[in-house]
Parts: C-alpha cells; structure tokens; sequence
C-alpha cells in the first residue's frame, strides 16, 4: 500500500464560506504528521473528513481514500463507511466516554466496528476481546483503573482511556483531534507519549491537530500547516520559521521557547511556544 491517506482536492464549504479549498495531502503508511494553524484554519474539518464524519462539497467537492479505500468522493460517504470506520480510531477533544459505564466497558466500546451488531447491542464480549481491552488500558497506565467510573477519571486519564478504546479498535490509522488541548502539561506530555509510542512500535499512522506549535515539533517529524482552508506548509516542523509562524497564526511566536532539539522524544520539559501579549 503505497498511501494510507490520500486526498484529492477535497473542497467543504459551510454557508457560501470556504473550510477547505482544493486540498492535496498524501500521508504513508507509518507517518506520524501534525495538523497545525490557528483556530479556523481547517484542521479539524479535515480531520473530520478523513474518519467520514463529514462530507465533502457535491460539487467539485474531490475524494478522501484512507488505506486504499474510497471513504467519500464528490459529496457522498462510501455505503460501507461504517465498516472503513473500523480501521480508523477516532480521538475526540472531549474524550467521548460513556461516563457512566466502566472504564474497560468504555475501552470495549472499541470492538464495536468488528462484531456483529446483536453481539455489541447486548455487550457480549468474549473473553479475547476482554483481554485485549485490558493489555491496552495496560498500555496506557490505568489496568488498575479498569473497574472504575469513567466519569470519576481526570482529564487525562479519560483521553488516555479514549486511547484505549483505539487500540482496542486495533485501528490502522489514528486521527487525534486537539487531544491535549484541555489537559495540564504533564498529561499533555503523557498523552503524546502514548500516542508517539503507538507510531513507533506499532507502525500506526497518527494524525494529530495541534494548537501547541512546540509540541508539534517534538513528536512529529512532519507537519502540515493550513490557513484558510488552503496548505502553507507541509515538511519538517524545523524548517518553519519564526516569521511564517507569525503569519500562520497572526500573532507573535517566541521561537526561543521552541525546543533545542526538535528530534522525537527528548527530554525537554514542553511549554507553551505562542508568546503571550
């Protein structure tokens, strides 16, 4: 498989205003890229494309294919979208938990894509399933956690347990929308982390929407900037300069709070990279 996302002028227009205008973007198989920009830019919107919870303009609205298989063209979601969805994991903002239920129950919630729909609306999961769901809370810190209330978890913790769910889904492809942007800096940290690691040692492909330009940096060895809907920048997050991240986000950015080594996983303690007024 020569791409596992690939986007073929793909146009979004809400309300005569355009999201996205004639965007190109290819990602191979094993790439771990930031979608970076400020608020409005689009990266969300294109995000929510690439999982098929969104859909493109009708009209010269162009084709999203993720690991060789049409997920939209020209305005309509594939037929068997919910079938393509079960190798895409989804990692929300807002965590998307079910806070009532338990948290190796939100994490099983992941097998839901490969079962029969019967098996999944009575919550019959088999001792495999169960197992896997454990090894992948394990993953992430929180087996001891398995038996108590999502909604008694920290911010994050439930994104870590959302994490979970994704490698529970065994999902090829991990999209990330804005998972740490609610989160203190050490969860932050954790959760790239993870999300790093997965990339690393299980070949996945992760996208992630980042606000936090250091962040970007560190962990992703590509990034893809957009304004206005439209591509800016697509390369190492090395090359960008102090001057193009000022236009991309229309205020200053204090490069020297950028990190010295800009390789993946250092040690440097993140901080925030926009320049406060």
């Amino acid at each position: 498989m020569t791409h596992a996302i690939h986007v073929d002028h793909l146009n979004k227009t809400f309300a005569k205003k355009s999201a996205l205008v004639d965007l190109e973007l290819t990602i191979a198989p094993g790439e771990m890229v930031a979608l970076i920009g400020a608020s409005g830019s689009g990266k969300s919107t294109l995000l929510r494309h690439l999982a098929g919870l969104a859909c493109c303009d009708k009209s010269n609205g162009g084709s999203v294919t993720v690991l060789g298989r049409e997920v939209q063209a020209s305005g309509r979601l594939n037929g068997k979208v919910r079938r393509l969805r079960a190798d895409i994991g989804y990692i929300f903002q807002q965590f998307n938990l079910v806070n009532r239920l338990s948290v190796l129950d939100n994490v099983l919630l992941g097998c839901l894509g490969r079962m029969p729909r019967w098996r999944g609306n009575l919550g019959l999961f088999n001792t495999e399933e169960k197992q896997f769901a454990m090894e992948s809370l394990a993953r992430v810190g929180l087996a001891d956690l398995a038996a108590q209330r999502a909604s008694t978890l920290s911010g994050g913790q439930q994104q870590r347990v959302a994490i979970a769910r994704a490698l529970t889904q065994r999902a090829e492809v991990i999209l990330a929308d804005e998972p740490i942007a609610s989160l203190d800096p050490e969860s932050a940290r954790k959760v790239m982390e993870i999300l790093a690691d997965i990339n690393r040692r299980d070949g996945k492909t992760v996208v992630v929407t980042l606000h936090q330009v250091d962040y970007a940096m560190r962990y992703c060895p590509r990034a893809v900037a957009l304004k206005g809907g439209r591509i800016h920048f697509d390369g190492q997050g090395s090359a960008m300069s102090s001057q193009f991240l000022n236009d991309l986000y229309g205020a200053d950015v204090d490069t020297s709070l950028m990190f010295a080594d800009q390789t993946r996983r250092t040690e440097v303690t993140p901080r925030l990279a926009l320049a406060r007024a």
